[in-house]
């Protein structure tokens, strides 16, 4: 049975039966240059905080490769307030690192700089593509 107006022509869709696109997690590090980490998840991996300490210390790196400077002057991490980014571990790698955290809050109507930025630009890149594999992303 289907809701419609009365008198209004009852059409049924069938639903699709295809497998939907496996997803892969990555997560990506930018600033006002361009983009200084991408790090692809492996299948399965639940982002807690151990995880997010080894993502932080290659993150480090890769300013200390990318934009030398930078690290001296002072980084800001913009993140918001999920348990990986609050845990006590992370903020013992954070103060080592002596970065200042700016907190977005979760779930927050506010648009974040990425949704705004880095996503919008990576639907334009990969809209309409399709990869047989993740090696070939």
């Amino acid at each position: 049975m289907a809701w419609g107006h009365t008198g209004s022509p009852t059409r049924l869709r069938k639903a699709r039966q295809a497998l939907s696109a496996r997803k892969l997690m990555v997560a990506v590090f930018w600033d006002a240059q361009g983009i200084l980490l991408i790090e692809f998840m492996t299948r399965g991996t639940t982002i807690n905080s151990e995880v997010y300490c080894r993502t932080l210390k290659k993150l480090k790196r890769a300013i200390q490769n990318k934009s030398r400077g930078l690290l001296s002057s002072g980084v800001v991490l913009l993140h918001d307030n999920a348990r990986p980014h609050t845990a006590l571990r992370t903020g013992e790698v954070l103060l080592k690192f002596k970065w200042d955290v700016f907190q977005h809050p979760s779930y927050s109507p506010n648009l974040t700089p990425s949704d705004f930025h880095l996503f919008t630009a990576m639907k334009k890149w990969l809209g309409g593509q399709h990869f047989a594999d993740d090696e070939e992303l």
